[in-house]
């Protein structure tokens, strides 16, 4: 007996699927939380040295062509660092909500319960101040990561087909068709071009002041060794106008229009995130003005969908 059709691929999208992947979840957290340390003045240095615990659900649905993260977890951390004064100091932190509708929609703040295992003096003091205010943004960071390794990694398993903008399983490369007269293999298609989408936008002005050069940095915002000092994860960049650039392990990806060392840098800039609308790019332009005693940067991020300004500022503003 011959076997049903199977659904096209615009029908099987259209239903519900979900796919249970806490274990893996938990596994991410455990490896990618660890790679997080600060560096603070003289020998100080503080880090996430391990994840107890990750409890709650982890799983990606699929409906409608549409690839949705659902997470809900408490996360457990053991912090350990080096205060001024050499002395070793222990902590925990408890993170008890990283969910999708705290790092994608952005309904609530992270809440951060700290404790610090190591008697009180006033290096480790110091120590614990210098984690309660640098460690958050690097995990804030991570956990935008999450989304996007959790859709890139499982993705796969719930398109039929695809949206060229998600995971999903494309055709092998150079196939052609079978049967008599069938042409060679269809030349590649061509590169997706970067541009804004008809969508609603506003326009994101972020400004800070450094005790730094501007040529410093420029260097530092623009040079792949240098960029991890600040993003804390893993950076492509060329620094050269028309090439590609990521940062944050793969979170932001663009293209560089211009760089004008050490004052501009314009750049194509997308979130790679379910929320940001597929194919759509802002613009970045970073202005760098030195004065006679410390550096002004002007952020200024145009294309911001409608509905995501406050997240994507709190994230301009904690780096």
């Amino acid at each position: 007996m011959a076997q049903p059709a199977p659904l096209p691929p615009t029908t099987a999208n259209w239903h519900w699927k979900n796919k249970n992947v806490t274990r893996w979840g938990q596994e991410w957290f455990e490896r990618e939380l660890t790679t997080i340390s600060i560096a603070g003045k003289d020998t100080e240095v503080v880090a996430i040295s391990s994840v107890t615990e990750v409890d709650g659900d982890i799983e990606l649905g699929q409906r409608k062509s549409k690839l949705i993260t659902i997470y809900d977890c408490k996360v457990v951390c053991a912090w350990s660092g080096t205060a001024s004064d050499g002395t070793e100091v222990k902590g925990t932190l408890t993170i008890p909500e990283v969910s999708h509708e705290i790092t994608l929609d952005g309904l609530s703040d992270y809440v951060y319960q700290w404790s610090l295992g190591t008697a009180s003096s006033p290096a480790v003091d110091a120590l614990f101040s210098l984690a309660k205010s640098r460690i958050p943004t690097a995990l804030e960071a991570k956990f935008a990561e999450f989304a996007v390794a959790l859709v890139d990694t499982h993705g796969k398993d719930l398109t039929v087909s695809g949206d060229p903008s998600r995971s999903g399983t494309p055709a092998p490369a150079g196939a052609s068709s079978s049967g008599a007269g069938a042409s060679a293999a269809a030349p590649p298609a061509p590169k997706p071009v970067e541009k804004k989408s008809n969508i609603n936008t506003t326009k994101i002005t972020v400004e800070g002041s450094f005790m730094a050069a501007a040529d410093d940095l420029f260097g530092l915002l623009t040079d792949e060794k240098r960029i991890p000092m600040w993003s804390r994860a893993s950076a492509q960049s060329a620094a050269k106008a028309d090439t590609d650039y990521v940062l944050f392990g793969g979170g932001v990806k663009g293209k560089y229009v211009s760089l004008t060392p050490p004052t501009e840098i314009v750049q194509t800039w997308a979130l790679q995130s379910p929320t940001w609308p597929s194919g759509h790019y802002a613009t970045l332009k970073t202005t760098i003005v030195q004065g006679s005693d410390s550096t002004t940067v002007t952020f200024v991020l145009d294309g911001v969908p409608t509905g995501m300004e406050d997240e994507i500022k709190r994230n301009l503003e904690g780096y």
